[in-house]
């Protein structure tokens, strides 16, 4: 039998036709709507994280620089030393500049602890007039002034026959405010002033660690600058941040790994923002300085204190500026050099 042969007629033709048109459209409509999606995240972007993002972030860089809102430890009442066995100490708010409120402890010497039982503000005052030298500590970022190390320090000075002063800046603990490098620098200076004008001709030191380094030595710039000269610097875990960033940068990652943003969020000390140029203040000094760092300190390698330890003495001389660096076997890191047995002789 012979097969016949079909053509195809003008019905089975235009069926065909209308299916490719039918799929030129939806082809058309999925690149439409690529489009539309690509168009609504762009818009997102621009006008809601953009701005989101320029007012946010640097908010949280300067958080994450000084670590204020972290206030541990935690579920501790600072208006309350006593329960971290500173049984001779009061708690006090000072007025470091219009807004903003400090909170300070004051921890008389040890050997006044029975009478400093219920004493009020005003005993705690007269009491620094008592011819003990005085002792400023300024802290790091992170945390309160009741942290473990801190409490420690204010231990080992009160333990040598010392007042100890030690305030939260402004944004850490119960104080008020936001930190900058300015309002810290303030804050200090404040407290300096605050203290000499009660404290007759006793010996103010001032203490720093770590950032605290940073305000030290810019408070004792500040002081030289309106012709005073401090009675001595510590300087514990000092950092410089013209050789190395400040200590525990967690956001560093932020400028090296998304291109770009950094056009947009300058680091924090590009525009003056935070420098504390410890190094360029320990040429203008005056005051005796003693450097104390311990060689397993996993923040601030040895070498930066080695090194600032020599601007130092250039600006000054081997007499005035001392380094004191502690064994890497002793395990101290950055904050545990209150618990070395020779401290108190060191500072003595």
């Amino acid at each position: 039998m012979k097969r016949r042969s079909v053509k195809q007629t003008d019905s089975s033709s235009g069926v065909s036709e209308a299916q490719r048109s039918d799929r030129a459209q939806r082809k058309e409509g999925t690149s439409s709507g690529w489009w539309l999606k690509r168009g609504l995240l762009a818009a997102f972007v621009i006008f809601i994280l953009l701005p989101f993002s320029l007012r946010t972030l640097p908010e949280l860089i300067q958080h994450l620089v000084y670590t204020h809102r972290v206030r541990v430890p935690f579920f501790i009442d600072l208006g309350r030393p006593a329960d971290l066995s500173l049984n001779h100490t009061i708690n006090m708010y000072l007025t470091s500049e219009e807004g903003i409120s400090l909170g300070v402890w004051h921890t008389v010497p040890e050997s006044q602890w029975k009478e400093a039982q219920g004493k009020d503000l005003a005993w705690y005052q007269n009491a620094l007039n008592d011819g003990s030298p005085v002792f400023i500590y300024l802290h790091g970022n992170t945390g309160t002034r009741a942290a473990t190390h801190r409490v420690g320090v204010a231990k080992v000075l009160s333990a040598l026959g010392y007042h100890v002063l030690v305030p939260d800046y402004r944004g850490f603990g119960d104080s008020t405010g936001e930190p900058t490098e300015a309002g810290l620098t303030t804050d200090a200076l404040y407290l300096y002033n605050w203290v000499k004008a009660r404290s007759g001709n006793s010996l103010v030191v001032i203490w720093g660690h770590s950032l605290g380094t940073g305000v030290a030595t810019n408070t004792a710039v500040k002081l030289v600058e309106q012709g005073v000269v401090c009675d001595g610097v510590i300087l514990e875990g000092a950092f410089n941040s013209a050789r190395q960033k400040i200590p525990v940068n967690p956001f560093i990652w932020y400028y090296w790994k998304l291109p770009g943003t950094g056009y947009l969020f300058p680091e924090p000390w590009a525009d003056n923002k935070v420098v504390f140029p410890t190094e360029e203040n320990l040429k203008k000094m005056k005051s005796p300085i003693l450097f104390l760092h311990s060689e397993d300190d996993h923040l601030v390698p040895i070498q930066i204190a080695q090194q600032m330890y020599e601007v130092a003495v250039s600006a000054q001389n081997a007499e005035r500026v001392k380094l004191v660096s502690f064994d890497g076997s002793l395990g101290y890191l950055h904050n545990g050099l209150y618990r070395d047995a020779h401290l108190p002789d060191i500072i003595k």
